[in-house]
């Protein structure tokens, strides 16, 4: 790529576009050919929040309680993508946020953490979306969390606040983004928003179809821009949609991937999207392993979904890989490893629906009970009046991110992994480094170790743009 005319063409695009030498390319993809084969189509996968334990606990599962191998997993093992390991740091520091994650994907800039492509001294950096979307490609994003969450915001907009999600959810009309569903109704529905604003009916001046549940996915109109909010919040966690009859009015990852694919595969420009797994960030920063897998194995099936239309497709550039890690889980050693581990698959909920459904007048018994029937773990006593404790206020009540309610997350996890083996160092994202699998055109120009800002650099080259 000549540097002097990328920089000419981006400042086209806003009069704010600074440079950073020390941050551009930082492995020399600047002087790498363009490859042969243009990728018409990208799609960029992120499980958020992945440490690489979570992933070699996730296929682990899968093989042993599933009987099978993780779709991710395959890739590596008929040797059909490039792999990179990934320096995930910030601006600010050696371990990112979401924002400053995606904002280097997004903008192709390290920033301070919090921010979406601004830099430190008020540049705004232009995210990667709005360049495919002013190039003639449809664009949308698709994840498990709020559509104003900071991972995809960090491809599509500029804030100075990752939590300026009102905002963000006007940006995004303004814009004219072509597929964007998750959660967030808050942001959207006049009755949930201090100021009463209508954003919905926003959309619906700009001609966006609304979608609420997942019925509306087959109704999906061809030609017609898809807003898509199913829940206030986040959506449901894989493993309690499964088991909650009345979560499941609520799409997967991999059912909103496919409709998203479907509505912008026939754009004679291609088109870009971007997949999240949003909450297997969350599931870590809980500490909650049925949440953690269950949300990771939703996130392989979407892998599956994407990979299904590149291979039949081939002019689409597939990006799998994590904005960071959280929490470091991993087996531990024990002669009752392997066992324990399995037990996880007795786990019918999410640490968060258990712990949420404890009140203070649960005694001894019920709460034994009560948690055998759940996860199939006999308490002991003391390990009962232990949980019962943070009901009573005899403990102090845990915080944390995502933690709302004040669930003793960590006091949970610690009992469950004498039963399960797993282990945990933190309850907050990790500065480790993190796989990259790429697939299709442009893929040979992955390097064996990149920065995350070179994942913006390598799709618009791949896209010869």
């Amino acid at each position: 790529m000549d540097r002097r005319k990328f920089l000419k063409g981006s400042a086209l695009l806003t009069g704010l576009f600074t440079l950073n030498p020390a941050d551009l390319l930082a492995n020399g993809l600047k002087e790498v050919s363009n490859p042969k084969k243009k990728a018409k189509n990208i799609i960029f996968m992120i499980s958020d929040g992945m440490s690489s334990g979570t992933l070699a606990m996730a296929n682990l599962y899968s093989q042993n309680i599933l009987s099978k191998n993780g779709n991710w997993m395959n890739l590596y093992h008929e040797n059909k993508v490039s792999r990179a390991l990934m320096d995930t740091a910030s601006a600010s520091s050696v371990v990112t946020d979401s924002a400053a994650a995606s904002s280097s994907f997004g903008g192709g800039f390290r920033v301070k953490n919090g921010v979406l492509n601004i830099g430190a001294n008020g540049e705004k950096y232009v995210p990667i979306w709005q360049k495919f979307k002013k190039a003639g490609k449809k664009a949308g994003c698709v994840t498990t969390v709020t559509i104003t969450h900071a991972t995809p915001a960090g491809f599509c907009v500029n804030s100075d606040s990752r939590n300026a999600e009102n905002e963000i959810a006007e940006m995004y009309a303004e814009i004219g983004f072509d597929v964007m569903m998750g959660g967030g109704d808050e942001f959207f529905n006049p009755s949930k928003r201090e100021d009463k604003k209508d954003v919905y009916g926003l959309y619906r001046q700009k001609g966006y179809q609304i979608f609420t549940n997942k019925g509306d996915l087959k109704k999906a109109e061809k030609g017609k821009k898809i807003l898509g909010v199913f829940n206030s919040g986040a959506l449901p966690y894989s493993i309690d949609r499964t088991h909650i009859p009345e979560l499941q009015n609520t799409p997967s990852l991999a059912e909103m991937a496919q409709t998203a694919i479907d509505q912008m595969k026939d754009h004679p420009e291609g088109f870009v999207l971007q997949v999240e797994g949003g909450k297997v960030d969350w599931a870590a920063h809980a500490n909650d392993i049925a949440a953690l897998i269950h949300d990771q194995l939703a996130f392989d099936e979407a892998v599956k979904t994407v990979m299904d239309f590149a291979e039949k497709d081939q002019n689409t550039l597939v990006i799998i890989t994590t904005d960071h890690g959280n929490a470091n889980p991993g087996t531990i050693y024990g002669p009752d490893a392997t066992k324990n581990f399995n037990s996880i698959s007795n786990y019918k909920y999410t640490n968060e629906y258990i712990l949420n459904a404890i009140h203070p007048d649960f005694n001894l018994q019920k709460m034994k009970d009560w948690i055998y029937e759940t996860s199939k773990i006999s308490l002991a006593d003391e390990e009962a009046k232990y949980l019962l404790s943070f009901y009573s206020g005899l403990e102090k009540q845990e915080a944390g991110l995502y933690n709302y309610k004040k669930l003793p997350f960590k006091a949970y996890s610690e009992i469950q992994k004498k039963h399960n083996s797993v282990g945990w160092i933190s309850m907050d994202h990790s500065g480790d480094y993190v796989e990259t699998a790429v697939y299709g055109p442009g893929k040979e120009l992955l390097p064996a170790f990149i920065k995350n800002t070179d994942l913006h650099y390598l799709m618009l080259k791949a896209a010869h743009i």
